[in-house]
C-alpha cells in the first residue's frame, strides 16, 4: 500500500495505535512484529488477519483461555546450533524448553469443538505437527528451576553422591579444627570463609604463623589472613577434583543434548513463529477489546465507505477512562459520490472525523479490528494520502503553503480511483480568494482522476462547487445555534455554516468590531452560505425522494414477476390435474371394456349378435374420445406456443392480452384499425396492437375457487427451514432448487438453509444455486451460537 507523507502514521496517530498494541505483546519477538507492521492492499491477507483477531476477541470474552504466556527469541541458540560440535548453555536450552512448552500448549488447546469454534486460529497449526520427544530430551536434563538434575546419566550421579560424601566429611572435620582454635583465642569473629573456591579460617594477622596451613589471601588492610588449615587439605582436593569431574561430565551431557537438538532446530523456529504469532494476534484481540472494535460485516476488495457508529479509536479511549461519551458518526458515500467535503464552525469535529477515517482505514488494512458497528462495509484503498497539520519544513526550506503545493502535487501524480485523498482545510495558507480558486482547481482535477477523499474546509467556493460536482456531497459537523456548541454529529448531504459572528459574539467582542465586520463582509457572503445550506437540503429531500420511488418500482417489478410466475405454476398445475381426471377416466372404461368383453362373450352364448355389435361400437368410441382429451391435454401442458404461432390469431375483443415488454393482463374492450382498448383492472388504455399479445386468462378467471384453495393450502403448508446435511452433493443440489421453487411459488421472505460447515464446499455449492435465481435476495449466516457459516440464510 503506498502511503503518503512519510510521516502520515504520525500524521493520523497511527504510530500511538502501534504503542498500545505492543504493550499488549508478552514477548520482545512480538513487539518487534508489531513495530515492523504496515498496511496491506491484499483482501484475502487483510480477511485472515481480521478473523484471526475475532475469534481470539471471542475466545477471551467466553473465557476459553488460549495459552500464550511471556517467552524469549531463541533466535541465538537456534543460530549457535548450526554450528557442529556448539554445546548450548543451560540457561539457552531453558528458553528452548520454554517456546516448547508454551507451544504444546496451544496445540494441546485446539480440541475438536476448537477447530470448529475457532477455524482461522487453528488454520495456522493445522499443516504443523507437534514433536514432543524434545520436551522429553530437554527435561531428563534440566529442571524446572533451570538446574541440571542430579540423574542427568549415571555418571553424574556417582560423582554427586562422592561429592555430597566427602563435603560431609569435610563440615565434620573443620568443625573440629574451629573449636580447637577458637578456645586459644587465634580466629576473628567471623570464624570461616572461602578463597578460591577452598574452605578458609579467617585468622588475625598476628597469629597467622601459629596455625599450619595454607595461607590463601589477606584482608586489604593486613590485619585478617584466611588460612586453609593442614587437616582438611587433602578433603579439599579430593571435592575440587569431584567437582572438575562434575563439571566435565555435565558438558558432555549438554554436548549430546545439544547434538540431539541440531537437527530439529527448524521444527523449533516454526515452533517460535508460531507463539510469535498467537501473541502478535492475541494482542490485537486485546486492544481490540478495549476499543469496543470488531471485524465488519463486509469487506470489499474496491474502495467503499459504509461506516455506521464509527469512533476515533484513541478519542474512545481517552473518554472511556474519564467516563465521558465519544460521539459515533455515520459515513456513507452513495449514488456516485466518492468526495466528502466536510464544513464547519471551527472546533466541532471536522478535523477529529477526518482522522478518524483515515486512522480506521489504516487500522483495517493492518489486520486491526475497528471501533465500528459490526453491520458496517468497509473497502480496501492502494494508496493513502494525507495533507494534515502545519507543513512548514525548516529543512526544505518551504513554508506552510509551500509544502501544501507540494503534497497537492505528489497527490494528483500518483492518486487514481483506488486512492483515498484526505486534506484538512483546504485552501488554507494564503489569500482567500487565490488560495480558494487554487484548490477549487485542485478538487476538480482530483475528481476527474475518480479519487476517494474526505476534505474540510471553510472556504464558499468549494462548498459550491462541491453542490454542482457529480460525485463530490457536502457534509456538515452539527452546531446548536443556540447553546453555540458543537454536537460533533456528522451529517452527510448539507454543508455547513462556520457561524463565525455567532461565535465572536459568544466571545465577549463589542458589537462595535462586529458591526464593522459585518459591514465589511456584507451581505452576499452570508446570503450565499445560507442559500446553499437550503439547497442541498432541498436536494437532498429530492434525492430521498427519488430513491424511495426507485425502491417501491423494483419491489413492483419483482412483485410483477412473482405473480407471473406464480400464475405459470398454477396454470400448469391445473391442466395436470385435469389429465389426471382423464387417465383416470380413461382407466376405468378400460376396466369397463374388460366387463364389456364378459358380456359381449355371454350375449355370444345366447346367439344374440346384434346387441354385441351394438355395445362393442359404444365402448371404442367412449375410449377414442377420451384418448383425444388425454393427449389434447398432455399438448397443452407440455407445448408452449410460440410468438409465430400465437400472431397467427387475430386479437378481438374479449380476448385476454398483455403488452410484449411485460406486465399484467388485461381485457380487450375493443379493436379499432391497428390499435385496441384494453381495460387492466381500473385503468383503461389504448395500445397499439404490434405491442399487445395473446395471454392466459388471470388466475381467478381461468382456475376458479378449487385451484386457488390448493394454493392457498401449499402456500400454508410450506416450511422456510430446509436441512441438507448427510446428504449427496448432487442431491442436496436438487433438493435446494426444489425447496426454492416452492419458496417462490409460496412468496415467503425468510429462508434457512442448514447445511453444517465441514470443507465448505456444500455452503458455497448453495450460493452458487441461489444465485442462479434471477430474484433480489440477500445471503448471510447468523451469529457463531446459532450456526454461524453451517447455516444459510435467505432474504428474499
Amino acid at each position: 500500500m503506498q502511503l503518503l507523507p512519510k510521516d502520515l502514521f504520525e500524521k493520523l496517530e497511527f504510530d500511538k495505535v502501534l504503542h498500545l498494541l505492543e504493550q499488549e505483546c508478552m514477548g520482545e519477538p512480538g513487539r518487534a512484529l508489531v513495530r515492523e507492521l504496515v498496511p496491506s492492499d491484499r483482501k484475502s491477507q487483510i480477511e485472515v488477519a481480521l478473523s484471526e483477531a475475532q475469534e481470539f476477541a471471542r475466545s477471551i470474552e467466553h473465557n476459553d483461555h488460549f495459552p500464550v504466556r511471556a517467552y524469549e527469541s531463541v533466535d541465538e541458540e537456534l543460530e549457535m546450533l548450526k554450528v557442529e560440535g556448539y554445546v548450548l548453555a543451560v540457561k539457552g536450552l531453558q528458553n528452548l524448553n520454554l517456546i516448547l512448552l508454551f507451544t504444546r500448549d496451544v496445540f494441546r488447546f485446539f480440541n475438536a469443538r476448537r477447530r470448529e469454534t475457532y477455524p482461522m486460529l487453528y488454520k495456522a497449526i493445522r499443516e504443523v505437527s507437534f514433536n514432543e520427544d524434545l520436551i522429553k530430551a530437554i527435561e531428563g536434563v534440566i529442571d524446572e528451576e533451570g538446574n541440571i538434575r542430579p540423574d542427568a546419566s549415571p555418571e553424574l550421579m556417582r560423582i554427586r553422591r562422592q561429592l555430597g560424601s566427602k563435603q560431609k566429611e569435610l563440615e565434620q572435620k573443620f568443625r573440629v579444627i574451629i573449636n580447637q582454635y577458637r578456645s586459644k583465642g587465634w580466629l576473628t569473629d567471623n570464624v570461616e570463609s572461602f578463597r578460591n573456591g577452598r574452605r578458609v579460617l579467617s585468622v588475625p594477622s598476628e597469629h597467622k604463623r601459629s596455625i599450619r596451613g595454607i595461607i590463601h589471601d589477606e584482608s586489604t588492610t593486613g590485619k585478617t589472613a584466611f588460612i586453609e588449615p593442614e587437616g582438611i587439605i587433602e578433603i579439599n582436593n579430593d571435592i575440587f577434583d569431584l567437582e572438575t569431574d562434575e563439571k566435565r561430565e555435565i558438558y558432555r551431557i549438554l554436548r549430546e543434548l545439544s547434538a540431539e537438538l541440531r537437527p530439529y532446530r527448524e521444527d523449533i523456529r516454526t515452533y517460535q513463529d508460531i507463539l510469535i504469532h498467537f501473541d502478535f494476534v492475541q494482542a490485537k484481540a486485546r486492544l481490540a477489546r478495549q476499543m469496543n472494535a470488531v471485524m465488519p460485516k463486509t469487506l470489499f476488495s474496491h474502495p467503499h465507505f459504509g461506516v455506521r457508529q464509527g469512533r476515533h479509536p484513541l478519542l474512545y479511549l481517552k473518554n472511556k477512562r474519564l467516563n465521558k461519551v465519544t460521539v459515533p458518526f455515520d459515513f456513507n458515500l452513495f449514488k456516485g459520490n466518492r468526495i466528502l467535503m466536510l464544513s464547519g464552525p471551527n472546533a466541532g469535529g471536522k478535523s477529529i472525523t477526518l482522522k478518524s477515517i483515515g486512522l480506521m482505514q489504516l487500522m483495517l488494512q493492518s489486520g486491526l479490528l475497528v471501533p465500528v458497528d459490526q453491520e458496517s462495509e468497509m473497502g480496501i484503498f492502494k494508496a493513502l494520502f494525507a495533507d494534515i497539520g502545519d507543513q512548514q519544513s525548516i529543512e526544505d526550506d518551504l513554508s506552510t503553503y509551500s509544502s501544501r503545493l507540494e503534497n497537492m502535487r505528489n497527490f494528483l501524480e500518483r492518486s487514481d480511483k483506488d486512492s483515498l485523498v484526505l486534506i484538512d482545510e483546504f485552501g488554507s495558507g494564503t489569500d482567500p480568494k487565490i488560495g480558494g480558486a487554487i484548490a477549487e482547481s485542485i478538487l476538480r482535477q482530483l475528481n476527474e482522476q475518480r479519487i476517494y477523499g474526505v476534505i474540510t474546509t471553510h472556504y464558499s467556493n468549494l462548498k459550491i462547487y462541491a453542490f454542482k460536482t457529480k460525485g463530490i456531497v457536502n457534509a456538515s459537523m452539527n452546531f446548536d445555534k443556540d447553546t453555540l456548541s458543537p454536537t460533533y454529529e456528522l451529517q452527510v448531504g448539507r454543508p455547513g455554516s462556520s457561524y463565525a459572528f455567532e461565535i465572536a459574539e459568544k466571545s465577549g467582542l463589542s458589537n462595535k468590531i462586529l458591526n464593522y465586520a459585518k459591514h465589511r463582509t456584507g451581505k452576499n457572503e452570508k446570503a450565499v452560505d445560507q442559500l446553499l445550506v437550503e439547497l442541498q437540503q432541498e436536494k437532498q429531500e429530492a434525492e430521498e425522494k427519488l430513491a424511495e420511488l426507485t425502491d417501491k418500482q423494483k419491489k413492483l417489478d419483482a412483485l410483477i414477476r412473482n405473480y407471473e410466475q406464480l400464475h405459470k405454476e398454477l396454470e400448469y398445475r391445473r391442466k395436470k390435474v385435469k389429465l389426471e381426471a382423464k387417465e383416470w377416466a380413461l382407466q376405468q372404461t378400460s376396466r369397463d371394456n374388460r366387463e364389456m368383453e364378459n358380456l359381449i362373450r355371454e350375449i355370444k352364448e345366447q346367439q344374440n349378435l346384434e346387441k354385441a355389435k351394438r355395445i362393442s361400437q359404444q365402448v371404442k368410441q367412449q375410449r377414442g374420445k377420451l384418448a383425444e382429451q388425454v393427449t389434447d391435454l398432455r399438448e397443452k401442458i407440455y407445448y408452449e406456443p410460440t410468438e409465430k404461432d400465437k400472431k397467427k390469431e387475430a386479437i378481438k375483443a374479449g380476448d385476454f392480452v398483455k403488452m410484449k415488454t411485460g406486465g399484467a393482463t388485461g381485457t380487450v374492450e375493443s379493436v379499432d384499425k391497428n390499435r385496441a382498448v384494453v381495460r387492466m383492472g381500473e385503468m383503461r388504455m389504448t395500445i397499439k396492437l404490434r405491442d399487445l399479445q395473446h395471454a392466459n386468462a388471470p388466475l381467478e378467471v381461468q382456475s376458479g375457487k378449487s385451484v386457488q384453495s390448493q394454493t392457498s393450502t401449499d402456500t400454508a403448508s410450506f416450511q422456510p427451514k430446509l436441512d441438507i446435511r448427510g446428504m449427496r452433493y448432487e442431491e442436496a443440489l436438487k433438493v435446494v432448487e426444489d425447496f426454492v421453487d416452492q419458496a417462490l411459488i409460496a412468496n415467503a421472505a425468510h429462508l434457512e438453509i442448514v447445511h453444517g460447515k465441514g470443507s465448505g464446499a456444500l455452503r458455497e455449492a448453495v450460493r452458487r444455486k441461489l444465485r442462479e435465481y434471477n430474484v433480489p435476495m440477500d445471503i448471510t449466516h447468523p451469529p457463531q451460537e446459532r450456526g454461524g457459516d453451517g447455516v444459510t440464510l435467505v432474504e428474499m
